[in-house]
């Protein structure tokens, strides 16, 4: 992350019932967990739907149908004491393996440093029993819009 510059993000609200499909992490200077959907930046000459596309294929091994821009919203956050200022194109999209809405956890590859991730159906009633809080917090008014379900 770099704090003088801003950064193109795209992010895939999968939805299923009233859940979505997030990954969870921690801001271990504030002690502040937080879930987040999948993506990940745009980069240089890349339109944001292809990169939503791509990470999905490198983050959870999957193809996706029926991708639609839902919003774009501007980010400015703190995390990790570093400052953060996005700008997100929020998707939503149904994957075409219709099993992965059946798993309560998916397993999830970051490319980039060889790790793995658990990926989680989860509502927002759970995140908040869980004391996890969704970002970009503008993403809560969006799931209060009508949704197809699978």
């Amino acid at each position: 992350m770099n704090p003088k510059r801003i950064r193109g993000v795209a992010l895939c609200l999968f939805r299923h019932g009233d859940r979505i499909l997030v990954d969870e992490a921690e801001d271990t200077v504030r002690r502040d967990r937080y879930c987040r959907p999948i993506g990940g930046g745009i980069e240089y000459g890349e339109r944001s739907e292809a990169a939503i596309v791509r990470e999905v294929r490198e983050e959870l091994r999957a193809e996706i149908e029926h991708l639609e821009l839902a919003a774009v919203i501007e980010n400015l956050f703190t995390c990790e004491g570093e400052e953060g200022h996005e700008i997100v194109f929020i998707y939503d999209a149904e994957f075409i393996d219709k099993s992965l809405y059946s798993r309560d956890i998916l397993h999830g590859y970051e490319h980039g440093n060889d790790s793995h991730f658990p990926v989680q159906w989860r509502s927002l009633a759970e995140m908040e029993a869980a004391g996890l809080r969704l970002v970009p917090e503008q993403l809560k008014e969006l799931l209060q819009r009508p949704i197809l379900d699978p």
